[in-house]
């Protein structure tokens, strides 16, 4: 059957390099799709991923989600038959103790322009 066989996908991280391509079965998750891109980070490339959720993966203009598979996430418009998928990634930037969730912050974001 058609449907079940391997994904052929690559990485492009904001570098421009990439990370792949490999072949991923069909029911791949995001989440370990996340998980392999985080064990296969370049170590040369400053501020890198901590943890998955510091992580998005984006398929054409899509952002997907960990819980979706890799055949739920495809979008198989303009693909070309067993050629070779680019997702892109977003890492989060690092958040400061100032910055995490639930902190009050409005004090801290002020605005330091001047205008002459």
């Amino acid at each position: 059957m058609a449907g079940n066989e391997s994904i052929e996908v690559k990485f492009r991280l904001s570098d421009g390099s990439d990370i792949g391509p490999n072949k991923y079965d069909p029911s791949t998750t995001v989440l370990s799709l996340k998980e392999t891109i985080l064990s296969r980070w370049p170590q040369d490339l400053g501020m890198g991923p901590r943890t998955v959720s510091d992580l998005k993966l984006i398929n054409a203009g899509r952002i997907l989600e960990n819980n979706r598979t890799l055949a739920e996430s495809r979008v198989p418009v303009g693909e070309v038959p067993g050629g070779v998928i680019t997702m892109h990634v977003v890492v989060r930037p690092p958040q400061s103790d100032n910055e995490k969730p639930g902190k009050d912050t409005s004090k801290h974001s002020r605005c330091s322009c001047i205008i002459l």
